[in-house]
């Protein structure tokens, strides 16, 4: 489905509920699979969690996560540790292309048995759920994230614990920490000293309790682009945050100060509010942060302002190759940007074309990162409801502020 955005002209006041982090979710729910005593409240209504809660629930001897790239991280340590049972863990044509060999000579240097059905180094997987026994192994500390917190997640149930070496300078330690503070909240502990991770293996059952996941940072950075672009005064409320979030995109807060944007906490909820500003070229390493990199890019592009971004290198191997994508599609806007395997440059420029098409890659970050251009011309966003893998409500949410939308 594709849609049309008009030029809009949002409300001076909203409120906006969004759902639970993707990213805290997918984690409690695999930490629920593995210690059924603990509840959890607000869990994402996204694509990609309802994917995951399906998996971890499914008999099925053949198990499609379809794009959920963390689910298919997450769900190879999962099973890898299932004694007795043998699973084919695959999904989408795009799921085959993204690396995951990283990942799987790690489980395998602890014990785990992992075939590749089609193509050495990635999916689809056979995995033959065992008793891990080996306790130690390194991974270079400049991967994804989700394969570091994939071991992390099952260390607990190893027969001996774990012990996780990571080499060299660390890449989204935001995402490695929330994965260790949620073990913490459910009562599993860990040690994270130099670049060595401990996690001893878990002897009792753990207190019932009942976890609430915060909402989203990743989907509150598109509300932020959208009062950066908006008149001064206008204000979007966004609930429920906390100003201590686990969520390394919470730095959107910080960053979006450059383009005018303040954010006040409040009773579980963020105000982001519009405020007279002097704009200068962005420079940013997003290294901890690299999923609001669209989002940033648009926003620059969009108020005229040049941008370097570096720490990217982990979008190339995303539900597309975001760095192409980005180039391609803010090109098509009339922008100039060049970049390399970690890092995007945009230049200073007004003009902004009316009536691109824009294309989305299968990637739900890049129909939401373009959508506040509609503040500021007339697009199409093609296939948009490829939202649903992340923020299913995106586009209502937006009708409800004032955007005009049409198919």
């Amino acid at each position: 489905m594709n849609i049309i955005l008009q030029k809009s002209t949002i409300k001076r006041k909203s409120v906006i509920q969004i759902t639970g982090s993707k990213s805290e979710s997918n984690r409690l729910l695999l930490l629920q699979a593995l210690y059924p005593e603990f509840q959890i409240e607000n869990v994402s209504n996204s694509d990609d969690s309802r994917l995951m809660m399906n998996a971890l629930k499914s008999t099925s001897e053949i198990i499609d996560i379809h794009h959920a790239g963390t689910a298919m991280r997450f769900l190879t340590a999962f099973f890898a540790i299932q004694e007795g049972r043998e699973i084919i863990l695959t999904g989408s044509d795009r799921m085959k292309e993204r690396p995951i060999k990283i990942l799987v000579d790690a489980l395998q240097a602890l014990g785990a048995h992992i075939e590749y059905l089609e193509n050495d180094g990635y999916p689809p997987l056979r995995i033959t759920g065992q008793n891990l026994t080996q306790s130690k192994v390194s991974l270079q500390a400049n991967v994804s994230s989700q394969y570091i917190s994939a071991l992390l997640l099952i260390a607990s149930k190893l027969d001996n614990g774990l012990e996780l070496t990571l080499e060299g300078d660390i890449t989204s330690i935001p995402y490695i920490k929330m994965t260790l503070s949620l073990l913490d909240e459910i009562g599993v502990k860990s040690s994270f000293i130099d670049n060595v991770i401990t996690i001893k293996k878990n002897e009792k059952k753990l207190k019932a309790k009942t976890l609430v996941v915060e909402s989203d940072w990743s989907s509150a950075s598109y509300f932020y682009s959208i009062v950066a672009l908006s008149k001064e005064g206008t204000e979007i409320t966004l609930s429920s945050y906390k100003e201590n979030s686990l969520q390394g995109d919470s730095i959107l807060a910080d960053i979006y100060v450059h383009f005018g944007v303040t954010t006040i906490f409040s009773d579980h909820s963020v105000i982001l509010k519009k405020e007279s500003h002097i704009l200068n070229p962005l420079v940013l390493n997003l290294q901890k942060a690299p999923d609001i990199a669209q989002t940033i890019a648009v926003t620059c592009f969009a108020l005229g302002v040049s941008c370097d971004l570096t720490g990217l290198h982990t979008l190339k191997i995303k539900e597309t190759d975001r760095l192409v994508a980005l180039k391609t599609e803010i090109e098509k806007l009339g922008g100039q940007v060049t970049i390399t395997n970690n890092s995007l440059q945009l230049s200073e420029g007004d003009t902004i074309k009316k009536m691109a098409s824009i294309a989305t890659y299968n990637d739900h970050r890049m129909a939401m990162a373009f959508a506040p251009l509609a503040l500021k011309t007339e697009l199409v966003i093609e296939n948009a409801e490829v939202v649903s893998k992340s923020y299913p409500s995106f586009w209502q949410d937006l009708k409800s502020i004032g955007f005009k939308i049409t198919q």
